[in-house]
């Protein structure tokens, strides 16, 4: 597959970052180097990976290749959803609206609460003794 005539743009989500790049195909998806369903094994996430086209009625009209690191499958589920859908107003500014609705493009900016000093974890504290 040639990335010449491929539309780029990067999703981010958590601690995971996903370069996408789309182009005219079948609607094949690889991830890594790998077939989407063998690099998620759950399905949920082969879902999540496929909103955008569900949402804009553009499923099996672009092939997928998508190079993702950082964080846990999850994350990386949600940054290559979010890449798509950048990728996706690049190519067809058209599919904008649909897709601000939907909420994919805004970044997700929740990410893992720091550890406190004299704490168990981010809010977890000791036990409070009386005496």
């Amino acid at each position: 597959m040639s990335l010449a005539n491929a539309t780029y743009a990067t999703g981010k989500r958590k601690e995971a970052v996903a370069k996408v790049w789309i182009m005219a195909g079948s609607g094949k998806i690889t991830v890594n180097k790998r077939e989407l369903s063998e690099y998620f094994g759950r399905d949920v996430l082969s879902m999540i990976v496929r909103q955008p086209f569900k949402v804009t009625e553009t499923e099996d009209k672009f092939d997928v290749v998508v190079s993702t690191n950082g964080g846990g499958i999850s994350g990386q589920a949600g940054a290559i959803k979010h890449g798509i859908s950048k990728a996706l107003i690049i190519y067809e500014p058209e599919h904008r609206a649909v897709l601000k609705k939907a909420g994919f493009l805004t970044r997700d900016s929740r990410t893992v609460e720091r550890k406190k000093y004299g704490q168990h974890k981010a809010r977890k504290s000791t036990q409070y003794s009386k005496r």
